[in-house]
């Protein structure tokens, strides 16, 4: 692609690009001044970040934004105030902006925020508890990719208050699916992959999923610990919903047999769950849900009915 070619293309996409840009930039700069102290490295992945964008230089309202960045790691050291002032102005650009809605924007600042987090290569407690905060502030999310994923391991994490060094480890080889590693000059994409072969984290069910019937598509992997598979389709069915083998975009709910496991508790393995998790990375809003949750649901919707 040819140089000119470049500029008409940013010049069509612009839009979009300054948006996702100020979303990413809002989370990031969150991330890194999340533990309230701002390393030589952080600076340094902020450094890279503005780099990267510096073509968005004359473009409002980068032209407003970058020189604050800029004015603020001059001297190697980002403090607390100058990082509420760089939020400050993202949040008020971002906020008067509605090229999209509230779900793509948060995705996005979530992205930067996992990079945040992580652009010391270190991942503190401090840390956790502030993703957990923003998570529980913001479950509106629910059903969408990472949102459903992280809920679940933090759920399982932060349960006896303790967090191991495996658990922070299995954070950090989830949160390398999501970071754009073109972006960072202090994190390797290689020790993350490194981290996602040891822990093999891909899907993960979600945390009390609100489960509907009428008109949803299902599909049931694994052993079922209560019923055989005839019988949860007909369950379903009389319930209003439809029941498929396989995966597909149209599939509203994956479960996940549990046969005495917590699923929700570790990755799940299977070709479905694969095919599941790259559909909801692809947008589509297929919820994995742990067998136990579908029968909660379905015990609620018959008693009911009972009653």
């Amino acid at each position: 692609m040819s140089a000119k070619e470049i500029e008409e293309y940013r010049t069509f996409t612009k839009p979009a690009e300054l948006h996702k840009a100020i979303n990413t930039l809002r989370g990031l700069v969150a991330g890194i001044n999340s533990d309230m102290n701002v390393a030589s490295s952080e600076v340094t992945e902020l450094v890279h970040w503005c780099e990267l964008h510096a073509h968005l230089r004359d473009r409002h309202p980068f032209s407003e934004i970058l020189p604050v960045v800029e004015h603020a790691y001059e001297d190697g050291i980002v403090t607390e105030d100058e990082a509420k002032d760089i939020l400050w102005l993202c949040n008020n650009f971002a906020d008067n902006s509605s090229y999209y809605d509230m779900v793509t924007s948060s995705v996005q600042f979530l992205s930067g925020l996992l990079h945040g987090l992580l652009a010391d290569g270190e991942l503190s407690d401090r840390e956790i508890t502030t993703l957990n905060a923003w998570i529980d502030a913001n479950d509106f999310l629910a059903g969408t990719y990472p949102f459903d994923e992280i809920n679940s391991l933090l759920q399982v994490i932060l349960e006896d208050k303790k967090i191991t060094v495996d658990e922070r480890e299995q954070l950090m080889a989830f949160f390398g699916n999501v970071i754009d590693f073109t972006s960072s000059y202090n994190l390797s994409e290689k020790d993350f992959f490194r981290l996602r072969e040891k822990y093999s984290i891909s899907g993960i069910c979600a945390t009390c999923p609100k489960i509907s019937f009428k008109e949803k598509l299902f599909c049931f992997t694994g052993e079922s610990y209560r019923a055989k598979r005839a019988e949860i389709a007909d369950v379903i069915a009389r319930l209003g919903g439809k029941v498929r083998s396989s995966v597909s975009a149209k599939t509203d709910y994956l479960v996940v047999g549990n046969a005495g496991n917590p699923c929700w508790a570790y990755a799940c393995y299977g070709r479905k769950i694969e095919e599941a998790v790259n559909l909801r990375k692809a947008g589509a809003s297929i919820v994995i849900v742990n067998e136990t949750n579908f029968w909660d649901a379905v015990d609620d919707i018959q008693a009911d009915i009972t009653d």
